[in-house]
């Protein structure tokens, strides 16, 4: 084929990929038995620039449903602050997780 490398062929639809936007990613806090509220309120006020109030409001949801959305980020900001979460949690000796998923 005499296509160049970076040539994609399609017949008749085209591939938009690349101008899209990244599809944006929820960060999810997972409720654990060993991390203190009192530190996931810290980390949705820090990582995530949460309120005081607002942080509470996530952190019973986490509580009380075992999952909450601390935020929608694109995928590398979301990436880079889960990776946050767990450094810190694991310093201060917590198991705290928190996953991404597409939103």
């Amino acid at each position: 084929s005499d296509a160049t490398p970076n040539t994609r062929r399609s017949t008749g639809t085209r591939v938009l990929d690349e101008v899209r936007p990244p599809r944006a990613c929820r960060v999810l806090l997972h409720n654990d038995h060993y991390t203190t509220m009192e530190f996931v309120v810290r980390i949705l006020m820090t990582v995530f620039h949460h309120s005081a109030a607002g942080a509470e409001r996530i952190m019973l949801a986490v509580h009380r449903e075992g999952i909450g959305v601390a935020g929608v980020f694109p995928p590398q900001i979301a990436e880079t602050k889960v990776a946050l979460v767990h450094r810190t949690a694991r310093e201060h000796g917590y198991p705290l997780r928190c996953s991404i998923e597409p939103e």
